[in-house]
């Protein structure tokens, strides 16, 4: 599975990462647990979902402000649409392997295989918004990774039935499927939205899953940072360690890579200064101005830029 680990990316976590992690340890300020005091103590109104503060596409930031303030609604570009698609097929399929082991049992190997070989997504597939090959290379794209993640959970369960030939029916799906995919969280103790949902979680590790169907970035790991401070907010046991894990297409084959990494202080703290920051924006109806470098790929570019003319629309914004 995307989401289950190498056995030498285990051994790595289990050697360096997390004996790293409790070697260099966390400021008590920082942890989620203290949210009712600074730095993590909100210090303005605005309720922010945690993508706003952890998305840094929009270098100034000025889509918080565009979307909070004035209610705009960004136009998603492909890749995007792409992405969602993708992870909504990934969780659905884990789900309906961990479903068919619940249904068939223990005893009925084969059923269960049966099922999980069987799963299509649930047709038609969400493409509005894409051109005609955008479509057919997307459909491509969830054939490739659909049968990725089959041939996994179906390795993964025969060794886990090899192993132990007297395991339940719980049991048996907590390791085939090791992660609880679109885990929801309140984060409304950090000032973040409370309907919150993380790609995935290990609770044995514990660490936070993201995965990212693009180019690697480095404020990706602010989004592990931030569902960190939201487990240990509501949970209050630390939560040391993320991994965004990134899928790339090369032809018929998908390529996983994964970047593990440790929740840091440094982590923390430009988290908190992003939510601060953006929270700002939107409390104080602050606008922060075009970015100096305004991607157009950007969803709010059709409001903040006309073709051939990068200066501000202000008859775009209400």
């Amino acid at each position: 599975m995307m989401y289950f680990l190498a056995d030498d990316e285990r051994k790595q976590l289990l050697r360096y990462y997390l004996p790293k992690a409790r070697e260099l340890g966390v400021a008590e300020e920082l942890r989620g647990w203290n949210w009712h005091q600074p730095p993590l103590e909100p210090v303005y109104g605005a309720v922010l979902a945690l993508y706003e503060v952890a998305g840094k596409y929009c270098p100034s930031g000025r889509d918080v402000f565009l979307r909070r303030v004035h209610g705009i609604k960004g136009e998603p570009n492909p890749a995007m649409i792409q992405g969602a698609v993708l992870h909504e097929i990934l969780a659905d399929l884990l789900v309906s392997a961990k479903r068919a082991i619940y249904l068939h049992g223990t005893e009925n190997y084969r059923a269960i295989c049966e099922t999980v070989e069987k799963y299509a997504p649930a047709a038609p597939l969400p493409l509005t918004g894409l051109s005609e090959a955008e479509a057919a290379d997307l459909c491509r794209k969830v054939e490739i990774l659909c049968s990725f993640e089959k041939a996994r959970v179906l390795s993964r369960l025969q060794e886990v039935l090899s192993r132990y030939p007297y395991i339940g029916e719980d049991s048996l799906a907590n390791l085939t499927i090791p992660v609880v995919v679109e885990q929801k969280l309140n984060g409304a103790f950090l000032g973040l939205s409370g309907n919150l949902s993380t790609d995935a979680f290990i609770f044995s590790e514990p660490m936070i899953l993201d995965l990212k169907f693009g180019e690697p970035r480095d404020f990706h790991r602010l989004g592990t940072t931030g569902y960190a401070l939201v487990m240990e907010a509501l949970y209050e046991f630390p939560v040391n360690l993320g991994c965004i894990i990134y899928g790339e297409f090369r032809g018929d084959r998908l390529i996983v890579k994964r970047d593990i990494h440790i929740i840091s202080d440094e982590l923390r703290q430009w988290f908190i200064e992003e939510r601060d920051e953006k929270a700002r924006f939107v409390a104080e109806e602050i606008d922060p101005g075009l970015a100096d470098d305004c991607p157009a790929t950007c969803p709010f570019y059709h409001v903040c830029c006309a073709e051939g003319n990068p200066e501000l629309l202000p008859s775009s914004i209400p």
